[in-house]
């Protein structure tokens, strides 16, 4: 591996640490999303815990004036961060917007995070006079109809619980020995998420990193062939159930609702983590969806999943208190056909 720079999880489906690349620099009119890009750190940000995730998922500590390998992308953060590389100045001075090496300009953050960390363009990784861009390295398959039953996990918005959710269900399947596999859909690239499903037995996990988006806030017409391509290799593990997750909330403009289009028809239970039961009600009228599950910070307390009943007629449960594995077991029995 190359040591000159730092690879940060966006470039594990490249073969960047392994081969010979150049820089140069282009001008901002040529950039696009997906490019890979190496910047200089100038500041680390506010918390001197500040990390890197790597291609392995690990976290990384920076040291101030070290080069990063990242991709230009987008994000747009409810409870964190917006940005995106598109409001670039002329100093070419940007900021990591994940710990996965999204790159783009800082356009607003929360007061409650840390300051983060500020990096200078040095040029985009080149090859053949050509420069290197995520979709370079998509591994190609046949479209084929996507069949696999799911459960889709959605929130009302990024740190609702559905990941905690998924891993949970993920464990009750794989301790049944069935075949699953784990995907996120949506959202901001970051690794940790689909590992997580991975550390607690999902036999495959994938996400859309895998074919060539460094987040989801793409064109509409772009994301939907990307994520069809992607629904056919999940679709090749032939696995008995996905747990198949969906980055922030359908609403937000991660393209979600497109993903709930796509696959509606294998959805066999949606089990929604909320961060209040107003925001149930929201997603509830603007999908016309009713979820099977709510669960999440609103499912809590009594209050809160006392008010999600009385305000959208819908079951809440806190899948973290272990009391309530046999109605969910029982729930996701009925739902999907495979024993519990």
């Amino acid at each position: 591996m190359n040591h000159k720079y730092i690879y940060t999880s966006l470039t594990r489906i490249s073969d960047l640490s392994i081969r010979e690349f150049g820089l140069k620099k282009l001008d901002r009119t040529h950039w696009e999303t997906g490019d890979y890009v190496a910047c200089k750190i100038l500041n680390p940000g506010s918390n001197n815990i500040l990390t890197l995730e790597l291609t392995t998922g690990r976290m990384r500590g920076i040291i101030g004036g070290e080069s990063i390998i990242g991709a230009l992308g987008e994000r747009y953060a409810t409870l964190e961060a917006t940005g995106t590389w598109r409001k670039v100045g002329e100093d070419l001075k940007m900021h990591v917007l994940t710990a996965a090496g999204l790159l783009g300009k800082l356009t607003s953050k929360s007061v409650f995070i840390p300051n983060m960390m500020e990096v200078v363009y040095l040029g985009h990784v080149m090859r053949y006079r050509n420069k290197v861009q995520m979709k370079d390295f998509i591994v190609s398959t046949p479209i084929v109809p996507f069949k696999t039953p799911v459960i889709l996990f959605a929130g009302t918005s990024m740190s609702a619980g559905k990941t905690t959710s998924a891993r949970i269900v993920t464990n009750l399947f794989k301790q049944a020995y069935y075949n699953v596999v784990g995907a996120k859909l949506a959202g901001a690239g970051r690794y940790k998420d689909i590992l997580a499903i991975k550390d607690v037995g999902a036999d495959k996990v994938m996400d859309f990193v895998d074919v060539g988006l460094p987040s989801s806030i793409c064109p509409r017409k772009v994301f939907k062939e990307r994520i069809q391509l992607l629904l056919s290799h999940i679709e090749k593990q032939k696995a008995d159930i996905g747990i198949f997750e969906i980055g922030a909330s359908p609403l937000e403009p991660y393209n979600g609702d497109i993903v709930i289009k796509l696959i509606k028809d294998q959805i066999k239970c949606m089990v929604l983590s909320a961060s209040d039961p107003y925001a149930v009600y929201g997603i509830m009228k603007a999908f016309e969806i009713v979820p099977d599950i709510v669960t999440g910070i609103t499912s809590n307390t009594l209050a809160g999943r006392g008010m999600v009943q009385k305000l959208c007629g819908v079951k809440a449960l806190n899948l973290i208190d272990s009391g309530t594995t046999p109605r969910l077991k029982k729930m996701l029995t009925e739902r999907t056909g495979l024993a519990l």
